[in-house]
């Protein structure tokens, strides 16, 4: 599953803009007063206005064993969140180490380092260091249900977890981070996963999707 477009929501578009454009200096694409689009490797994240919007978990890929150094320039930049007092969070079962931050809108964003992209030549950290979008986070009522309609609409297939509290669907290369919204708050920081609409174009064995999160209501397209 590779994610090329992934869409939220935002109260205020200014503030989000400024922060994914001067503080951590990502490329913006488009801007124009109720949305803005942020390239992000092979990736594009999008904002649109919505009043009363929900903050969620989403992360980006950065390159292989630079957590280290994406920890020490996102100290430069903003406050990061912590897990029993460690800074780079260890996921050995997924091959993988990452660093938690939040936007202006207390959206969870994770930089993971998995062990199947590539390290840069130069030993230092950037936005442009950004490979792509990672995961995006989805809080629902019922797993099990979820699991199945994106099985059988896109064929995805589980990763990790169980139905009862949290499944991660897909694969390395993209995730949904599904959570129940009732015995279930978002890692690390234990924020209450409410259900936060999304929309997400993504590629997976050679087919295009398109996915619309609404409601706690998913609808899938080819």
């Amino acid at each position: 599953m590779k994610i090329h477009k992934l869409c939220l929501y935002t109260s205020d578009v200014r503030r989000q803009y400024s922060f994914y454009k001067d503080d951590l200096g990502m490329e913006i694409i488009n801007y124009e007063e109720d949305s803005f689009e942020v390239q992000c490797g092979f990736s594009i994240l999008r904002f649109e206005f919505k009043e009363n919007s929900v903050p969620t978990h989403f992360a980006f890929h950065i390159p292989d064993e630079q957590e280290q150094e994406a920890l020490n320039w996102l100290k430069t930049v903003v406050p990061v969140l912590k897990y029993n007092d460690e800074q780079i969070i260890d996921f050995s079962n997924w091959k993988a180490k990452s660093v938690y931050f939040y936007d202006k809108d207390r959206n969870i964003v994770e930089f993971i380092s998995r062990r199947n992209f590539s390290k840069p030549e130069l030993g230092i950290f950037t936005a442009e260091n950004i490979v792509g979008i990672a995961e995006i986070g989805l809080a629902t009522s019922n797993i099990e249900e979820t699991f199945k309609q994106l099985n059988v609409e896109s064929n995805l297939h589980k990763y990790d977890g169980d139905y009862e509290h949290f499944c991660a669907i897909g694969e390395d290369s993209g995730l949904f981070i599904v959570v129940n919204k009732h015995n279930k708050e978002w890692f690390p920081t234990n924020d209450n996963a409410d259900p936060s609409d999304f929309k997400l174009n993504f590629e997976h064995e050679n087919k295009q999707f398109q996915l619309k999160f609404e409601n706690d209501t998913i609808k899938i397209s080819e």
